[in-house]
């Protein structure tokens, strides 16, 4: 079994039930959907998918494509590339990007490491997604602040 953790930087999807995980030293293969891996690594951190995903959306109350922390203490937080519902959806690492730009109709992730991932996606909705991983983390530390 797989867990995500500091170094992993994308969840890609291969297909149905095939991901490539890319993390700061190795790339590798694994046989499962990148939302089962999601999941996997919020029960061994002990939540679960949903709910994970209920909290994001109680802090940001909003409800579609909803960034996950994955991990509290160190608040791994991961967006999805698009609804994870989709076989296609892939996961980003917010904490490992160092920035990202268009390219033509594709946008290019590089990460803090050095690392770089062209995807077949938009910039607007990865900078969507960033924007609101980043509220996710803000506004989850302000409250973690106040206990």
């Amino acid at each position: 079994m797989y867990e995500v953790n500091i170094n992993t930087l994308a969840i890609l999807s291969c297909g149905k039930e095939k991901s490539r995980i890319i993390e700061k030293e190795r790339d590798f293969i694994i046989n499962k959907s990148t939302t089962k891996i999601i999941d996997d690594s919020c029960k061994y951190f002990g939540s679960s998918y949903l709910g994970r995903v209920e909290g994001s959306k109680n802090i940001l109350n909003t409800s579609q494509k909803l960034p996950v922390i994955i991990e509290e203490s160190r608040c791994i937080i991961f967006f999805p590339t698009s609804s994870p519902r989709l076989d296609k959806c892939s996961w980003i690492s917010l904490n490992n990007i160092s920035k990202y730009h268009k390219n033509i109709d594709k946008t290019t992730i590089k990460f803090n490491c050095g690392k770089q991932i062209k995807l077949d996606i938009s910039y607007g909705i990865i900078d969507n997604q960033v924007l609101r991983s980043t509220r996710l983390e803000m506004l989850f530390k302000k409250r973690k602040k106040n206990i």
